[in-house]
């Protein structure tokens, strides 16, 4: 790290420090003369000294309140090279979270010398620990970038700081078919490994284990041995970083390298394993290892990658230890498949397989597919049968991730505790006798089955009642949306569009004008540095709102056991705008108002809570503003997880009077979606509803009499 820092900006990094859109970016280069000119880069690809871009915003008013996560960005872009400099600095976080919180404290104020005397000190102490890193010598260019680091690591902690790192890292990286593995589909993953009275496994591998999130949804729930390779550099260094952080008792080895190829853990026998394998890799290495070892249930086909990572993990399984992976749907049906898949149901090595609702994880357009697999104890009697449960069918077509646990983990303990008795979920869950699933095309997908078995538990009277019922909420749900829909005209502005002068949320927040509380999320360190402590499993307590509530517009529908502790968790109140923090799977930001009966409620994770002066700000203006698409773009930082900074947002200043009527707009277009949305929920229950009925035999088109 010895490159003499230039600190030039790209057009990407100004509009990240204007918090605008790169358009707006060309458009300033094109009408301004007085717009900085380039100082280095090419003519396609320009680039400019981010002092003089910065005193340019700043003298016309566009210059944001740098958080530090801006300060750490900025000075990771205008550093010269590919990323390099934000590997070097992952040491550097875990010296700085090993500091009591006073010593944390005192490192942004150091001398220069000082700073970099602490860091060539420090960071040495587990750098051979993260992968493709080697001895960092840290030279006087990157105290800019340092300071701003240690700032950051202040500010918010050592695994935001991580991030920040791992998202200039990325950049350059390729596609690769990694993709990460959202956490509440991590923690499912997770649970379906514990056994019946609760004990999970104590060592854990995963051989993708892309940035650590499957590993450290494990240790949060008691592994102490974690063991991760991934293929990319980049990721692996951030999963050895973030484990940890998060799991400092852990034993942790996380090395980089192509699994299936060079497998970094040969020899190694784990209780469990979980996996994300690579999506759709042509080319992971058929030729070289056609008569590889681990092939115990035939040579997977060239077509057939998935199958060559189900047999990896197999491998490294003791006897009854299991896997838990995600998979693409076609791997339980492809015909090039079918020989592997049968040995794996006929030796009982393969115990359940879950259908997720499409959205689940990426790609977000497949319904992927859970595996469970066990390696079989030798002299054993193999399991009758397989358990197959179709989440995608039980209405959770929203991704409400506390009924599709609910819908898995019940049908999978139910299924452990008495296999053969297990009756199952009419069209939801069945444990599939084998000789059912040997036949011509060994198709493993639970639709096929269990929609199949249900046909005779459908009860015609039962049914005739249920969409009687569910026809009554249609009708309620649709006059309801035809009179909030009555009045469609709405007065357009003039010629031009209005314009009007905004402040930020951090401006807002330094006059008084608005709070801006948040709950720690469960498993993250606290700005000490210190791990939260999970909370106890328990049942009731006072109700908590959660992102999925406000994205639903619902009731709250969490508790208190359900948040972390060891935090102080905020209270809403009524008028209090609340905004999802998280921008998942591309979905828009959604803020709402809480009303009077939700006061009292506690705040759960993943939510910004913005607690305006009533005489200053109305929460329905307020609300409407701030979840506009434009303003949350602007302020939204991450990749792979993208996140709402909320200081960065932007809010008109408008007189009170204007605000409420503009309150009253949105509060109207928020009332619309919902009775929407409450149509629309309503139309396909009861079609599906009578679909069943109808292709079941259970009820009878109009006009024909039952025989």
């Amino acid at each position: 790290m010895n490159q003499q820092a230039s600190a030039l900006v790209t057009a990407a990094d100004i509009s990240r420090l204007a918090g605008v859109t790169r358009a707006t970016v060309s458009n300033w280069r094109r009408r301004h003369p007085d717009f900085p000119a380039p100082a280095g880069g090419t003519d396609t690809s320009p680039t400019y000294d981010v002092e003089a871009v910065r005193a340019w915003l700043s003298a016309r008013g566009q210059l944001p309140d740098d958080t530090p996560a801006d300060e750490l960005r900025t000075a990771l872009h205008s550093f010269p090279g590919d990323g390099e400099l934000a590997r070097y600095l992952l040491p550097a976080v875990l010296a700085a979270a090993r500091l009591g919180r006073k010593e944390r404290e005192a490192l942004p104020g150091l001398r220069d010398d000082a700073l970099l005397q602490w860091v060539r000190s420090a960071a040495d102490d587990g750098a051979d620990d993260i992968p493709g890193i080697e001895s960092p010598a840290y030279s006087a260019q990157v105290t800019g970038p340092l300071r701003a680091l240690v700032r950051y690591v202040v500010a918010d902690g050592a695994e935001a700081a991580t991030d920040v790192l791992a998202e200039r890292l990325l950049e350059d990286v390729g596609g690769t078919g990694t993709y990460p593995t959202p956490r509440p589909l991590a923690d499912l993953m997770v649970r379906l490994l514990t056994d019946s009275e609760g004990v999970f496994p104590a060592s854990v591998l995963d051989p993708a284990c892309g940035t650590g999130s499957l590993l450290a949804a494990a240790a949060s729930v008691g592994a102490t041995e974690l063991h991760g390779q991934d293929i990319l550099v980049a990721q692996a260094a951030q999963a050895a970083v973030r484990l940890r952080l998060s799991a400092p008792g852990a034993v942790i080895s996380v090395r980089a390298g192509d699994s299936l190829r060079s497998d970094a853990f040969k020899g190694l026998t784990a209780d469990a394993v979980l996996c994300n394998p690579p999506y759709g890799v042509r080319n992971w290495g058929h030729e070289d290892l056609a008569y590889d070892q681990r092939w115990a249930y035939g040579v997977p086909p060239k077509g057939e990658p998935e199958l060559a990572w189900v047999q990896h993990c197999l491998a490294h399984l003791a006897p009854r230890g299991r896997a838990v992976l995600l998979m693409p749907p076609a791997v339980a049906e492809r015909t090039a498949g079918r020989r592997i898949r049968a040995q794996l149901v006929r030796d009982g090595a393969l115990r359940a397989v879950v259908s997720l609702p499409q959205g689940a994880a990426t790609p977000l357009h497949i319904g992927l597919h859970l595996w469970v697999l066990e390696r079989p104890d030798p002299g054993a009697e193999p399991p009758g049968t397989v358990l197959l449960v179709d989440a995608a069918a039980s209405e959770n077509r929203n991704l409400d991730w506390a009924a599709i646990d609910d819908t898995v983990l019940s049908a999978w303990r139910s299924y452990l505790t008495d296999q053969d008795g297990f009756t199952g979920a009419p069209g939801i869950a069945g444990a599939v006798p084998i000789t059912d699933l040997l036949n011509e095309s060994v198709d493993l997908t639970p639709a096929r089955h269990i929609r199949a078995a249900s046909r005779q538990a459908l009860r015609p009277a039962l049914l005739a009642q249920q969409a009687s019922e569910l026809y009554d909420q249609l009708h309620r749900a649709a006059r309801d949306l035809t009179s909030l829909s009555a009045d469609g005209d709405w007065p357009p502005a003039d010629d031009r569009h209005r314009d009007w002068r905004t402040a930020t949320v951090a401006d807002l927040l330094r006059g008084g004008a608005l709070s801006l509380l948040r709950t720690a999320p469960a498993g993250r360190r606290t700005r000490s540095g210190q791990p939260l402590p999970q909370p106890e499993p328990k049942s009731g307590g006072r109700p908590a709102l959660t992102a999925t509530d406000v994205m639903k517009d619902r009731p709250a529908s969490g508790t208190e056991a359900d948040l972390p502790v060891g935090v102080d968790l905020p209270s809403v109140q009524g008028s209090d705008v609340l905004l999802t923090e998280t921008l998942h799977m591309g979905r828009a930001a959604v803020a709402r108002v809480v009303e009077p009966g939700e006061a009292g409620c506690f705040l759960g994770p993943h939510l910004l809570l913005f607690r305006p002066d009533r005489r200053r700000l109305d929460p329905w203006f307020l609300a409407g503003f701030l979840s506009a698409e434009q303003n949350v773009n602007a302020a939204a930082t991450g990749t792979s997880i993208v996140r709402v900074d909320p200081r960065r947002l932007r809010v008109p200043l408008l007189p009170l009077a204007e605000q409420q009527r503009y309150g009253a707009a949105f509060r109207r277009l928020h009332e619309l979606r919902t009775a929407a949305r409450r149509a629309d929920q309503a139309a396909e229950d009861v079609t599906r509803l009578l679909s069943t009925g109808l292709t079941g035999g259970a009820l009878l088109p109009h006009g024909q009499e039952s025989a």
